[in-house]
This record gives C-alpha cells, sequence and structure tokens, in this order.
C-alpha cells in the first residue's frame, strides 16, 4: 500500500486511476436547460443510493461549461444509455461538440428540460444536496418522475477509456 504523504500523492493518483480505469461504470447523459438553452454531458458516476424515496449520485467534474448549468438548474433529466446509444455518449463528452441540433432525437419537456428521444430509461431529478469534493461537485438527488420502455436494451458501460455492452455473452452466473 502506498500511503497518503505529500510526496506520495501523484503516486497515489496514477495508482487511483488506473484502479477505477479497470472497474466498469454504467453511462448516462444529464441534461437541463439554462436562459441560453439546452445542456448536457454524459457522466458515468450515476449510482443509485436510495429506491424508497428515489435517490441517485453523481459527480460532475468541475464547475464549468455544462456541469455549471446543471449545477444551477433546478431540475434536470439523467438518461441512462444502451449500448444503442453510444454515438450520443461520444458526442456529449466531446467538448465543444453540437449536443443539440437537428440531426439529434430530442425534445423540450412542457417542464423545459430538453429529453433525448432515443434513450430508453430517463429520470428526472431535483438536487437534494452538492458538496465540493476536490475539483469535483458531487449531488444527491431526488426522482421526482422516471419513464421507461418496454425494451430494456443493453447497457452500456464505460471501462478502460472505452465505451462496452453487457449482454447475453457477459454473464459469468
Amino acid at each position: 500500500m502506498t500511503d497518503a504523504s505529500p510526496e506520495n500523492r501523484e503516486t497515489i493518483s496514477e495508482i487511483f486511476k488506473e484502479i477505477f480505469g479497470h472497474h466498469p461504470a454504467g453511462v448516462a447523459i444529464i441534461t437541463a436547460t439554462d436562459e441560453e438553452g439546452p445542456v448536457g454531458l454524459t457522466a458515468s458516476s450515476v449510482s443509485s443510493i436510495s429506491a424508497d424515496p428515489a435517490i441517485l449520485g453523481f459527480s460532475l467534474a468541475a464547475r464549468r461549461g455544462s456541469a455549471a448549468h446543471i449545477a444551477d438548474a433546478d431540475t434536470y433529466l439523467v438518461h441512462l444509455l444502451d449500448a444503442e446509444n453510444v454515438e450520443l455518449a461520444k458526442t456529449f463528452a466531446t467538448h465543444g461538440a453540437p449536443r443539440f441540433g437537428d440531426v439529434m432525437n430530442w425534445e423540450t419537456l412542457p417542464t423545459g428540460e430538453p429529453l433525448l428521444t432515443d434513450v430508453s430509461r430517463v429520470l428526472r431529478c431535483r438536487t437534494l444536496t452538492q458538496a465540493q469534493a476536490g475539483p469535483a461537485l458531487v449531488f444527491t438527488a431526488e426522482v421526482i418522475e422516471a419513464a421507461r420502455n418496454d425494451d430494456p436494451g443493453t447497457p452500456l458501460v464505460y471501462h478502460r477509456r472505452a465505451f462496452h455492452s453487457l449482454g447475453e455473452h457477459s454473464y459469468i452466473i
């Protein structure tokens, strides 16, 4: 084990990144609307915290760009992605990519959030808590609406700096 003394922080950071690079995570897109229009980003930090009441958690890398707008939003949508949504995931993960346009299937909900209509599972959320943790913002959010279609799809995961799908081939037991 490497201790957390100041002289070892860089080593710990590198080991930490490598360890979590081997830890797969589900992929989501979080969208909101600000005074300038729709915003969104890809996140691999979304997790379930509680089923009753329905609460999820996620983190954003920093309070700038789309992350800052989502942090300031009253409500936002968390789209849980399937393997079929990999191009959406790449688009929303690319700095400066056109995220909302004529080539993307989306609509504005009556409540104001941008809904990506090709995503089969969506949660409408309101922030419960927001805390600074190093350069990241950590959120807990109350799920105030949930929608899914009948086809659960094949989950999209992020592992070793790449997108992968889970399916029948990945079952162990």
